[in-house]
C-alpha cells in the first residue's frame, strides 16, 4: 500500500517537472523512467537477457504507458528494417516533445536524425556527395597517420597504457576535427563536447544541454568560415553549395557528421579491442590473412552494436504493427543491438562473436533507410585501419587488468567502457615461457 502511494507520488512529482504547456517535454526530465531503459541494459557486452526473451516472443513490444504515450520496443530484424525503412507511416521528428526557446537556435533539433522528408532529403543531398568512395580515399593517409601517431604515443608511454584515452578516443576525434575542418586552436573546447550526448543518467536535462553546447560551437565554427572557408567539410560545402543552406542548418549538419564519428568509432575501437583481446588468434589473422580484417570488423559491428536504439520514431496516425495497436504520436523505438542478435538472421550462435560469421555484413548497427549513417564507410576505414596497426605493432598486447574489474557505461545510448589497461608487450617471464 504505502509502495503504491510512494510510486504514485514520484511519478506524479516527474510528470509535474517535466510537462509543460501542450505536453511533455523531455529535456526538462532529470531521470528516464526504468521502464524504458530496458534497451539500454547490458550485462557486460550483451544486451539483458531480458531482450532476448521478447524478440522470441514479441518482436515489437510495448515497454510501457508514460505521460501519455505508449512506448514500444522493436527488436526482430525484419521488423527493425521495416519500422527504419517507413518513412510513411512514421517520423522522426521530435520537435513536439522537446521545449525550446526560438530565439536560441542551438536549443533546436538539428541534424539528419531528428528531420523528416523533404527537408531531410534536401540536407542529406547535401552532404551524402562528401561521402562518395572517391572523396573518402583521400582520408586514407590522413587516418594512418593519426592511428600510428597515436600508437606511438602508446608506446613511448608504456609497458601499460589505456585503450580508451589513449587511443580510442583519440583517433575519432582528431579525424572528425581534421574532416570538419576544426581549427587546431578549438580543438580542446571541441573534444569534451561529445560523450555527454549520449548520457542518459541525468535525463534529458543533460542530453539536451550537452547538444546545445555542441551546437553552439559549430555554429560559431560555420560563422567563421563563411568569411574564410577551410580545407575541411565545412568549408568544401561552403564554396560548393553554402547558398543553398543557412548557418544553422549547416551547424546542424556538421554536429550529425561530429555525432556519429565520434564516440561511436571510439566505443567501437575500445570494445572491439577486448573482444579481440579474448581470444589471440584473431589479431593474428588479421596480421597474417588478407581480408581478415573486413570480415572481423564487420562481425565486431554486429556483435557490439555500440549504439544500442535508432532515433526515435513516431506513428505519424493509428496503425497495426506486427500484431501491436500503435496509436498516433506513440514514440518506437528500433533496438539495433537487439535486432543484430537475432538467431533468424544470424544463425542460432547469434549470442557469440564468431569472427568468420559469413553473413555478419546484414547488421544494422549503421542502422536502415534513410537515415542510415552516412558516414558507414568511413567508419569502417577507421575501424580496419586501427586494428590493423594495433595487430602488427603490438602482437603481444593483453589486458592488464582481470575482465571482471573492467567498468561499462550502465545507461548510454552509445554503449562503451570506461578504461581498458593493456599491456603493450609480453613480461620477460611470458617471452620465455613463450
Amino acid at each position: 500500500m504505502v509502495a503504491t502511494y510512494l510510486k504514485r507520488w514520484v511519478g506524479n512529482r516527474i510528470l509535474n517537472r517535466t510537462t509543460r504547456k501542450g505536453g511533455l517535454d523531455l529535456s526538462k526530465m532529470r531521470m528516464f523512467p526504468r521502464q524504458v531503459s530496458m534497451p539500454l541494459r547490458r550485462e557486460g557486452l550483451d544486451p539483458v537477457p531480458e531482450l532476448a526473451q521478447v524478440r522470441e516472443t514479441e518482436p515489437v513490444h510495448k515497454l510501457a504507458h508514460l505521460f501519455g504515450l505508449n512506448v514500444f520496443v522493436v527488436s526482430g530484424h525484419a521488423e527493425a528494417k521495416a519500422v527504419l525503412a517507413d518513412s510513411t507511416n512514421f517520423s522522426n521528428d521530435i520537435r513536439p516533445l522537446v521545449g525550446s526557446d526560438p530565439n536560441k537556435p542551438s536549443e533546436g533539433i538539428g541534424g539528419l536524425g531528428f528531420t523528416d522528408p523533404p527537408d531531410h532529403t534536401r540536407l542529406r543531398k547535401l552532404l551524402t556527395p562528401e561521402f562518395t568512395k572517391r572523396k573518402l580515399a583521400r582520408l586514407e593517409p590522413a587516418i594512418e597517420k593519426i592511428v600510428n601517431d597515436q600508437l606511438d604515443l602508446m608506446e613511448a608511454k608504456g609497458p601499460v597504457a589505456d585503450i580508451v584515452a589513449d587511443f580510442a578516443f583519440n583517433v575519432p576525434f582528431l579525424l572528425i576535427a581534421d574532416l570538419l575542418g576544426v581549427e587546431e586552436s578549438d580543438r580542446d573546447r571541441f573534444r569534451a563536447l561529445g560523450p555527454a550526448r549520449f548520457d542518459l543518467s541525468g535525463g534529458g536535462i543533460g542530453v539536451f544541454g550537452s547538444a546545445s553546447e555542441s551546437r553552439d560551437f559549430l555554429f560559431e565554427i560555420v560563422r567563421k568560415q563563411r568569411e574564410n572557408p577551410g580545407d575541411g567539410l565545412i568549408g568544401s560545402i561552403i564554396r560548393e553549395q553554402g547558398d543553398d543552406l543557412d548557418d544553422i542548418e549547416l551547424g546542424g549538419l556538421a554536429d550529425g557528421v561530429f555525432l556519429g564519428g565520434y564516440e561511436t568509432s571510439a566505443s567501437m575501437l575500445a570494445l572491439g579491442t577486448l573482444v579481440l583481446l579474448r581470444d589471440p588468434s584473431n589479431f593474428e589473422r588479421i596480421r597474417n590473412e588478407p581480408g581478415a580484417v573486413d570480415v572481423i570488423v564487420e562481425e565486431l559491428l554486429r556483435y557490439l552494436t555500440v549504439v544500442q536504439v535508432a532515433f526515435p520514431r513516431f506513428a505519424r496516425h493509428d496503425q497495426e504493427l506486427f500484431g501491436q495497436q500503435v496509436k498516433k504520436g506513440d514514440l518506437v523505438a528500433v533496438s539495433l543491438s537487439g535486432a543484430d542478435r537475432d538467431k533468424q538472421v544470424f544463425g542460432a550462435d547469434a549470442e557469440d562473436f564468431y569472427p568468420r560469421r559469413t553473413v555478419s555484413s546484414a547488421h544494422l548497427a549503421f542502422g536502415h533507410g534513410m537515415h542510415r549513417c552516412v558516414g558507414a564507410e568511413l567508419a569502417r576505414m577507421e575501424l580496419r585501419a586501427a586494428f590493423t596497426a594495433l595487430a602488427h605493432r603490438f602482437p603481444d598486447l593483453s589486458l592488464a587488468v582481470p575482465e571482471e574489474q573492467l567498468r561499462f557505461r550502465d545507461f548510454s545510448i552509445v554503449y562503451g567502457v570506461e578504461s581498458l589497461p593493456v599491456r603493450l608487450h609480453a613480461t620477460a617471464a611470458e617471452q620465455v615461457a613463450g
